[in-house]
């Protein structure tokens, strides 16, 4: 089991009488990828800010790669890298001039600068662009840019936000792929991002919402917990040619807890007494189109996020 490479115990952050972030406690194991996902607005943002080192507690405490993010926050700032939402790299300066622009900033002595660029270079494997105006990449290589330059001092952290936001299904899968390699090597990564599939390939997870963390551990547990398929009840998919109108349906059934559209599947938790056969003739389809499932980190969300908000 590897040491935590952060850890969080009662972290607060209050303006005012508004707790942005309330009591929040985890740890993440070095060389693992973190999912922190959460609705705009839930905390994530000051989170991170307050792991960084930029924003002060209210309570609680935080180390990061081993240093405290209060008293020791510009340790830890040389400890980590971030990348941040969106292109905010210099689009005015090629692939190697940004490099060099973060190798510089990082305080790399100019006797070792060309050899840490070689090594992001090659990591991110962005060697044919280093001529190119970064503003002239496609967002996929931008983003790979970006971690470049977030890799430039080796930190062992390095912070992701919504790092494949606005990029194509192929670069999405390629910078998670490298993110895997460099995780092997011992880097943690913490990410956040509203892509359910990216969340399943993370190591753990944590949800946060109106500043408090609903579930936290890995996708598989994540899913498992009560308040998503309570007890008693079941989960079905049921394939349709007509959402709304099956949807409309399903919503009168007796003994139907939660219905929710995905895609051209309605997922269903109803009583476990109510059979596929009961529910596929009360829908209008055919009963080989439903059919039992397991609940989806999507399903999990949903289901945390209604319990929370009708308490």
């Amino acid at each position: 089991m590897n040491d935590p490479a952060i850890e969080l115990q009662g972290l607060t952050k209050r303006y005012g009488d508004r707790a942005v972030v309330d009591g929040v406690t985890f740890s993440i194991a070095g060389g693992s990828i973190f999912g922190f996902l959460g609705p705009n607005g839930s905390g994530k943002t000051t989170t991170i800010k307050m792991l960084c080192g930029l924003v002060r507690p209210t309570a609680g405490h935080a180390r990061v790669a081993g240093y405290d993010v209060e008293t020791q926050s510009s340790r830890v700032r040389r400890s980590i890298g971030y990348m941040a939402q969106g292109f905010s790299l210099y689009g005015d300066l090629t692939v190697d001039e940004n490099l060099e622009f973060y190798a510089r900033a990082y305080g790399i002595p100019g006797s070792e600068r060309a050899e840490r660029k070689r090594r992001v270079v090659d990591i991110v494997g962005i060697g044919r662009y280093q001529s190119y105006l970064s503003s002239s990449l496609s967002g996929g290589w931008q983003r790979r840019l970006a971690l470049a330059c977030a890799l430039m001092h080796d930190p062992p952290v390095v912070f992701l936000d919504e790092p494949t936001a606005g990029i194509d299904p192929v670069a999405r899968r390629d910078l998670w792929d490298l993110l895997f390699r460099l995780a092997a090597t011992g880097k943690t990564f913490f990410v956040t991002t509203h892509y359910m599939d990216e969340a399943e390939r993370c190591s753990s997870l944590a949800y946060i919402y109106q500043g408090h963390v609903l579930a936290g551990g890995s996708p598989e547990e994540i899913c498992s917990l009560p308040d998503v398929t309570p007890f008693g009840t079941v989960r079905y998919a049921i394939a349709t040619d007509d959402v709304m109108e099956t949807f409309r349906r399903v919503h009168d059934v007796a003994g139907v807890h939660d219905e929710t559209i995905f895609g051209r599947d309605i997922h269903v938790v109803v009583n476990r007494d109510v059979s596929a056969a009961q529910l596929a003739q009360s829908a209008g389809v055919d009963a080989s189109r439903v059919s039992l499932i397991r609940p989806s980190l999507e399903d999990a969300f949903v289901a945390l996020t209604r319990r929370t908000e009708a308490a």
